[in-house]
């Protein structure tokens, strides 16, 4: 590794310019390179479900992660860092040096529409969930991402946003992820697009202050994607990176700020100096690194591995684990065992090579054991999909999917190739490109009417059998970059076709400025009867031995750009559930969702699994929990509510551009807690599929103020099979000087024995969690004196509750 004396030196070498040049992306996913001091360009790519690369592109697909809420409900450090090391894996396949992960912003509200891009709604979970992922990813040369810092933690107006926070809660709430990814060691984070208290992040002095200054970072600091707004102002401050490029506010505009006297050289120096320093980090100063290639069937046991392990069982009244030999038919039912929901929507999505749905997971356990039948139940109501290859194929080449063409203002052909899919998010635009068209021959599976869309900005056309049914011009209204490149509108027009014969579906968008490239097409069949389907879902039920019905969340709940409205499940799924469990008393539910949702028919069912967005391995791993060959290891990182009105904390939008965080610390199960409020299931919760008794608990009863301590549980498998417990500790401050939670979690460790077996939990307990931030001292403390000491299963469960007195001076003896 290259010591500072020499990036000194290398810094010395380059003229103000070259320095400027590094200092803003090459291209959307690229750094500049410098060939005088033998830099090569540094790739970046999105994360955490996955390493997409540097393009969008469903040909090249990736290894799909269950979703970072699922990591959250991990509670296991070690996997969590294997999987990190997948990523780092991917990274090396996809020849990327910086993958955008972890995301370290809290589930503050169940609205949140990223809450599956997240890890939890706690700091003290989210630091140490995050800081595992980044030792994995960094573990083998490739640079880990600490984002969005800091308080971006919804998507309404995200932009624009000004949040207002007290010093004191962004310091232990907010603050507190980041600080642990930089004492993991991160080598980059993110400045979000939101402000704090007036500034915006890229130019925020918390970016000096605490970042770089208090905590010791020496890492770059790099804009959220078109974050940077302009020139002076953060070059001041302490961002480093301007991506993407090579069109920023910075640039030619840097350099003559520098020249003005407006922007000392030293700042630039320093970043530079940084920039360098990663590069010497990822390898880039000479020919990419190889890192060992995971091979498929390993990737694969790893992310079904951690599809189990991260599922919570909310609820069970002896129907789970099923045994199949007792099995003669199982009856599979909604729409989301046959088309799950495996990620998040926006610009973390990647395209993983296949998925193995619930229906399909099951169907493969139950092979030559029993008949599988599913039942899709009613229509879900959300918008087409995209047009894909198993009902489309390109009309030139008749190969399964779509042609995508681009054309120039007289219609001529410049470019053309086959594709897999009706959405194209970065089709290539050779010089003349004018107009992207995506045609494909369709295969209906039924007559009626059907619904056609296309998406995108700009004059949209949309034939079908040569007959024109939509023809508009549609501006931009949005500056979001999620939409603009990721999920543009689309706009439909509904279409009768008399039979099953296949129709011509030609699609054309044309180009404007500043509007991206992104074009959809999308088709859907009529929806069937609502009743006649939750008849036949109601009949399947009742003639199985079990039901086993997945409900979820659509692409239209939870995505980047826009936060929830509600968290009920549409579609008919709560009917759905109530009439399945109706006639079926061993009804399994499976939530497929990343973040909370309403679950009225909670306490009607055999038993309530949460699968989250599980990754690309969601039917296999869900099917080795429904059978018993793994546990369900999962416990919440996030406290579900029965219903939104009972949320404490629900505020997203803004009002006169501002969110005030106005709950201060008290989000997640603090908020519940002090609002006296039970709400369905709490932070920490969930079941395995054995029983446990806590037989003792030893803790030290004086702790010297500023040190750790450590808890050590004994406690017994009370139940017939082998099993995992994760043990947690909370701290309440009775009668406390300064306001505090009424109790806060404060750490966990996870054990395993088989049944009849006792072992220990050992809870390292940090002096963090017994320290405030003192505004009038802009300092941390911690106040002496008698702490409530618990430890439980989950926020609203404690089974053993004692007394902590933290010593002014350090005890002795």
């Amino acid at each position: 590794m290259k010591d500072d004396r020499t990036l000194d030196r290398l810094v010395g070498k380059l003229t103000l310019e070259q320095k400027v040049r590094l200092l803003t992306g090459a291209t959307t996913w690229r750094t500049a390179g410098e060939a005088d001091i033998g830099l090569r360009e540094m790739v970046m790519s999105d994360g955490p479900a996955g390493v997409r690369g540097e393009a969008w592109d469903e040909r090249r697909p990736s290894a799909l992660l269950p979703s970072a809420s699922a990591l959250g409900a991990l509670w296991d450090e070690d996997l969590v860092e294997e999987l990190g090391g997948l990523l780092a894996a991917e990274a090396a396949r996809k020849g990327v040096d910086v993958v955008l992960a972890p995301t370290l912003n809290l589930h503050r509200t169940p609205l949140g529409g990223r809450h599956f891009e997240c890890f939890s709604e706690d700091p003290e979970l989210t630091g140490r969930t995050g800081a595992a992922l980044i030792r994995g990813i960094q573990a083998h040369g490739v640079g880990a991402t600490a984002k969005h810092y800091v308080a971006n933690d919804s998507e309404t107006d995200r932009l624009t946003v000004d949040v207002r926070a007290s010093e004191r809660t962004l310091r232990e709430v907010y603050l507190a992820p980041f600080e642990a990814a930089v004492e993991a060691g991160v080598w980059l984070v993110m400045a979000g697009y939101n402000a704090v208290d007036g500034v915006t992040m890229t130019a925020s002095p918390l970016l000096r202050e605490p970042l770089k200054g208090e905590w010791g970072f020496d890492g770059v600091v790099v804009s959220d994607w078109a974050a940077l707004r302009s020139t002076g102002e953060p070059a001041r401050a302490a961002l480093d990176l301007a991506m993407p490029g090579p069109q920023s506010p910075w640039g030619p505009a840097l350099v003559r700020a520098v020249k003005d006297g407006v922007v000392p050289e030293e700042a630039v120096d320093d970043k530079v100096r940084r920039l360098l320093r990663l590069a010497d980090r990822v390898g880039a100063f000479a020919p990419r690194r190889r890192i060992p290639v995971r091979g498929a069937h390993e990737t694969r046991a790893l992310l079904r591995r951690a599809a189990a392990a991260g599922s919570v069982l909310l609820s069970n009244s002896g129907v789970l684990p099923l045994d199949p030999a007792k099995l003669a038919t199982v009856a599979v039912i909604g729409a989301h065992a046959a088309a799950p929901r495996t990620q998040g929507g926006g610009s973390a999505g990647v395209f993983p090579s296949e998925v193995v749905t619930p229906l399909a997971g099951i169907r493969a356990r139950l092979r030559g054991r029993a008949r599988v039948v599913h039942a899709p139940g009613p229509p879900l109501g959300v918008p087409a999909a995209p047009l894909d290859t198993g009902r489309c194929s390109d009309p030139r080449s008749g190969a399964p999917g779509v042609l995508l063409r681009v054309l120039d203002d007289e219609g001529r052909e410049l470019f053309a190739e086959h594709r897999f899919s009706g959405r194209q998010l970065e089709p290539d635009l050779p010089p003349g490109a004018h107009t992207v068209e995506i045609s494909a021959r369709l295969r209906p599976q039924r007559a009626g009417e059907w619904s056609f869309g296309v998406g995108g900005f700009g004059r949209l056309t949309l034939t079908v059998d040569g007959r024109t049914v939509l023809d508009g011009t549609f501006p931009r209204e949005t500056d979001d970059p999620a939409v603009v490149h990721v999920s543009p509108p689309v706009h439909t027009a509904r279409v009768v076709l008399t039979s099953k014969r296949p129709v011509h579906v030609v699609a054309r968008r044309e180009l404007v400025p500043g509007c991206g490239r992104a074009t959809v097409v999308t088709a859907a069949p009529p929806d069937p009867d609502a009743a006649s389907a939750l008849a036949a879902a109601v009949e399947a039920a009742r003639d199985a031995d079990a039901a086993i019905v997945v409900v979820g969340t659509t692409e239209h709940d939870e995505t980047e750009g826009y936060d929830r409205t509600g968290l009920s499940l549409g579609g008919h799924q709560d009917a759905l559930v109530r009439a399945v469990a109706a006639v079926n008393p061993r009804t399994v539910v499976v939530v497929n969702s990343g973040g909370p949702v309403e679950m009225p028919w909670r306490e009607e069912v055999g038993a309530l699994l949460l699968a989250w967005f599980p990754g690309q391995e969601a039917g296999a791993g869900l099917a080795d929990v429904l059978f018993g060959l793994a546990e369900p290891g999962g416990r919440l990182p996030t406290t579900w509510g029965a219903s939104l009105a009972d949320a404490p904390v629900t505020r997203t939008r803004p009002a006169g551009g501002r969110l005030d965080y106005a709950e201060g610390l008290h989000i997640g199960h603090r908020a519940w807690l002090r609002a006296g409020r039970a709400p369905a299931f709490w932070f920490g919760h969930g079941l395995g599929y054995t029983t446990w008794e806590y037989e003792t608990v030893d803790a030290p009863t004086k702790v010297a103020a500023g040190a750790a301590f450590t808890v050590r549980v004994r406690l017994r498998n009370s139940g017939t099979r082998a099993g995992r417990e994760v043990v947690q500790v909370y701290l309440a401050r009775p009668g406390s000087a300064v306001e505090r939670p009424v109790r806060w979690f404060a750490g966990y460790a996870a054990v395993r024995a088989e049944a009849g077996r006792t072992v220990t939990a050992v809870v390292e307990v940090p002096a963090r969690a017994l320290r405030h931030w003192s505004q009038e001292e802009r300092a941390w403390c911690t106040e002496p004196g008698p702490y409530r000491l618990m430890v439980g299963r989950s926020a609203g469960d404690p089974r053993w509750a004692g007394t902590v007195t933290v010593e002014r001076r350090p005890v002795t003896g």
